[in-house]
């Protein structure tokens, strides 16, 4: 019972005083309705974990919750101040690679590569690495377009394999 109280308690706090707190907010915050609806809700969970302002008999409630809320806004400018957002007309530079990963990567396909079968392997380095359209790969090695198109799965599945066993992918 004592929760169904403290909601009913809450929901009267909130209907008398809301309004009037957001217009409070809205102030500190110079017309941040973001930054005010931060605040009212900040106050009002404030005064919910506080049992003693839910009950209003011992004085008055709005200026318990305008305190909060003007220390909410204070201490968020506080902070906006003691980390200020770093505005710049140009963008972040980018990391320079030095190819290092690119050549163990590339490194470490190759050996893998070395692993599958000769039909595989042709058909994985046709198609990935030199760029043929299945078409092309087809005509090459002299089979079916369907042909190519299962090499190339059963190619991809034996080449995971291999790195998996390598511990080079999961």
């Amino acid at each position: 019972m004592k929760e169904f109280a403290e909601d009913r308690l809450m929901r009267a706090l909130h209907d008398e005083h809301a309004a009037a707190l957001w217009s409070y907010a809205l102030h500190l915050t110079s017309g941040d309705r973001v930054r005010a609806e931060d605040v009212v809700q900040e106050t009002l969970l404030r005064a919910w974990r506080n049992a003693k302002v839910l009950d209003q008999s011992e004085g008055s409630a709005r200026g318990w919750l305008f305190t909060v809320a003007r220390r909410i806004a204070i201490d968020d400018w506080r902070a906006a101040e003691a980390h200020p957002e770093v505005v710049t007309g140009q963008p972040p530079e980018t990391a320079v690679t030095d190819g290092t990963e690119r050549a163990v990567q590339g490194w470490l396909v190759a050996e893998a590569l070395g692993e599958l079968s000769p039909r595989h392997r042709d058909v994985l380095v046709l198609c990935y690495f030199q760029g043929y359209s299945v078409a092309d790969a087809a005509k090459r090695l002299g089979v079916a377009e369907g042909t190519i198109k299962s090499r190339t799965h059963y190619a991809l599945r034996a080449l995971r394999l291999v790195l998996e066993e390598r511990g080079v992918t999961q």
